[in-house]
C-alpha cells in the first residue's frame, strides 16, 4: 500500500527528473567522472600534442584549440567529457606496446569530437525517457489499482527498455566515431595497426571481465564488441596505404621513455624495480628506477639512475629537470637550480619546469634569489595560467618581498582554480585593498571576486 501511495503521488515532472538522473548515471559508465588527478608533466605534455597533432588537423580541427590530458588511472581507458578535451588515463600510455596504439585511441576520441556527441547525449536520453515514461505511468496506474505484481513487472520492462534503447544510442555513437577516427589515421598517413592492436587487447579485457563471454549480451553493452569492432575495420585498415607504415623511430623512442616514465612514477616502487632489473640498461628502465628510487625515498639512488642518463645525453632538458626535482624534493635545493636553469633554458622557459626552477629558488631561503624565483613564475603563469602550484610559489614569493596584495591576488588565483571560491573571494577583496584602482592586477583581483561571489550563490540556490 506504501508502495503504491509513494508512486501514484510522483508529479510527472518529477518523474522525468528522475528518469534522466537515471540515464545519466548510465552515460557515465562510458564516460569516467573526472574524479582522478590530472597529471602534468612538461615532456609528456609535448610528447602527446606531437603524436595527436597530425589526427587533430586531419579531423579538422585546430591543435591549439584541443588538449590531450593525462588522467592518472590505471585502467585501460580514454574519454572526452564536453568541449574539445581529450582525457587518456596513465593506464591506456603503460599498457600500450607502441606510440601507433595510442594514436589509434586518439583519433577515436577525435571522432567523438566532431561528431558533437556530448551535446547530443541529450538526444539518446530523450528517446529512453519516452518509453520510461510511459512504463512509469502505466506501472504506478496499475499499481493504484491494486495489480502490484503486474504494476512492477511493467516498471522493470520499462526500465530495461529504457536502458536497452539508451545502449544502443551509445553504441552507434562508438561505431561512428571507429569510422571517423579511421578516416583520421588514413588522412594523417597514419596506419591503422595499433587501432585494431588496441581492439584486440580490449577484446581480452572483455574475455577477462566476463563470466561467460559467449553469453554476454551485446546489446546491453555501451560499445560495439571489440571483435565486432576488429572485424568492421580490419578491411579498410589493411587496403590503407598507411597500412604498412611505421612510426617515426624518434616519436617512437620519445613514447617508450614516457611510458617507463610513468611506470616508475605510477606503480609501487617494488613493482617497478622487478619490471626494470638492473640488468635492463634501456633509457625506458633507467627512467623507471629513477622515478622508483626516489618514491622509495632513496635519493642517493635515484641520482645515480638519473646520473646515467645525464650521461647518455648531457643537456636533455627532461633529464636534468628530473634531476633537479630529485635534489630539490630531497632537500637539496640549491644543488637543484643549475639543472633547473638549464631544463627552462632548453625548453624555450617551459611553464612546468620554470615552476619547479622558481620552487627551488624559494626553497634556498636567500632573498638574493627572490627576485628570479617572481620573474621566473610571473612568466609561467603568463604562459601558462592553469598551475596553481606555480600561483602557490608566486604567492611565498610576494609574502617574503612584504607585498601582501599581491601575495593574496596569486593566493585568490589558486583558490579560484582548485574550486573553493568562498577562500578565492577572501583573497580578491584582500588584494583589492592593496592594490591601485584601474591596475590590470586590481581588474584581475575584481573579476575573481566577481566570479567567486557568482559561484558560491549557484551552489547555493543547488542546495
Amino acid at each position: 500500500m506504501r508502495r503504491s501511495v509513494g508512486f501514484a503521488s510522483i508529479k510527472p515532472a518529477a518523474l522525468m527528473r528522475w528518469l534522466i538522473a537515471i540515464i545519466l548515471s548510465i552515460s557515465l559508465l562510458a564516460r569516467p567522472a573526472l574524479a582522478q588527478s590530472i597529471l602534468r608533466d612538461a615532456e609528456t605534455e609535448a610528447l602527446l600534442n606531437d603524436m595527436s597533432r597530425p589526427l587533430i588537423e586531419a579531423a579538422g580541427l585546430r591543435p591549439e584549440n584541443v588538449q590531450v590530458v593525462l588522467i592518472g588511472d590505471p585502467e585501460i581507458n580514454a574519454f572526452v567529457a564536453g568541449g574539445q578535451i581529450v582525457y587518456i588515463h596513465s593506464g591506456l600510455i603503460t599498457q600500450a606496446d607502441n606510440a601507433n596504439q595510442v594514436q589509434g585511441v586518439i583519433a577515436h576520441e577525435l571522432g567523438h569530437i566532431t561528431g558533437g556527441h556530448i551535446v547530443r547525449i541529450s538526444e539518446g536520453a530523450k528517446a529512453a525517457s519516452g518509453i520510461s515514461m510511459l512504463s512509469l505511468l502505466l506501472g504506478a496506474a496499475a499499481i493504484a489499482m491494486g495489480a502490484g505484481e503486474a504494476g512492477m513487472g511493467i516498471l522493470s520492462a520499462g526500465q530495461q527498455a529504457a536502458m536497452g534503447k539508451f545502449l544502443a544510442f551509445s553504441r552507434t555513437q562508438e561505431a561512428s566515431a571507429d569510422a571517423a577516427g579511421a578516416s583520421f589515421l588514413s588522412k594523417a598517413g597514419i596506419s591503422g595497426r595499433g587501432s585494431l592492436e588496441m581492439f584486440g587487447k580490449f577484446r581480452q579485457m572483455e574475455y577477462r571481465y566476463s563470466s561467460s563471454y559467449a553469453e554476454t549480451d551485446p546489446y546491453m553493452q555501451t560499445h560495439p564488441m571489440s571483435a565486432d569492432r576488429y572485424e568492421r575495420l580490419e578491411a579498410d585498415y589493411k587496403a590503407d596505404p598507411a597500412w604498412a607504415k611505421k612510426t617515426d623511430p624518434v616519436l617512437e623512442a620519445r613514447f617508450q621513455r614516457i611510458k617507463g616514465k610513468l611506470i616508475g612514477f605510477m606503480d609501487e616502487p617494488k613493482v617497478t624495480l622487478n619490471k626494470y632489473p638492473e640488468t635492463d640498461t634501456t633509457v625506458p628502465a633507467t627512467y623507471a628506477r629513477a622515478y622508483a628510487w626516489h618514491k622509495a625515498a632513496y635519493p642517493d639512488k635515484a641520482v645515480a639512475e638519473v646520473d646515467k642518463l645525464v650521461a647518455s645525453a648531457p643537456h636533455d632538458p627532461y633529464f636534468l629537470e628530473l634531476k633537479g626535482q630529485i635534489l630539490l624534493e630531497s632537500g637539496q635545493p640549491k644543488a637543484a637550480i643549475a639543472p633547473l636553469r638549464e631544463a627552462v633554458d632548453r625548453t624555450r622557459s617551459s611553464p612546468l619546469i620554470a615552476s619547479l626552477l622558481g620552487h627551488a629558488l624559494i626553497a634556498t631561503e636567500d632573498p638574493a634569489n627572490f627576485a628570479e624565483a617572481r620573474t621566473v613564475l610571473r612568466n609561467a603563469v603568463a604562459r601558462d595560467n592553469d598551475n596553481p602550484f606555480a600561483w602557490y610559489q608566486l604567492g611565498i614569493v610576494y609574502s617574503q618581498e612584504g607585498d601582501v596584495a599581491r601575495a593574496a591576488l596569486a593566493t585568490a588565483e589558486r583558490y579560484s582554480m582548485i574550486g573553493q571560491p568562498q577562500l578565492a573571494l577572501a583573497n580578491a577583496e584582500t588584494a583589492m585593498r592593496g592594490i591601485p584602482q584601474g591596475t590590470p592586477d586590481y581588474v584581475r583581483a575584481e573579476d575573481i571576486a566577481l566570479t567567486s561571489r557568482q559561484t558560491m550563490e549557484d551552489r547555493r540556490k543547488k542546495r
